[in-house]
């Protein structure tokens, strides 16, 4: 199964993919990851929320999944 994600995919579901993804969200300022609503926000959503660049993140995070 090929592991990826886009601008798209929610926060939640990327951590129940990988787990490890989560250092990449806390780089970005996104402290709050077990709550239910940030969980429930796409990638995109809480790159907009803490200004980072969602394009850029996609392409970090697809490169670390590709490891």
């Amino acid at each position: 199964m090929e592991r990826k994600v886009s601008k798209e995919t929610l926060i939640g579901d990327l951590l129940r993919m990988e787990p490890e993804t989560a250092q990449f969200l806390m780089e970005m300022g996104m402290h709050c990851l077990g709550c239910p609503a940030s969980r429930a926000e796409s990638l995109e959503e809480a790159c907009m929320v803490h200004g980072v660049d969602a394009d850029a993140m996609v392409e970090r995070i697809n490169a670390f999944l590709e490891e």
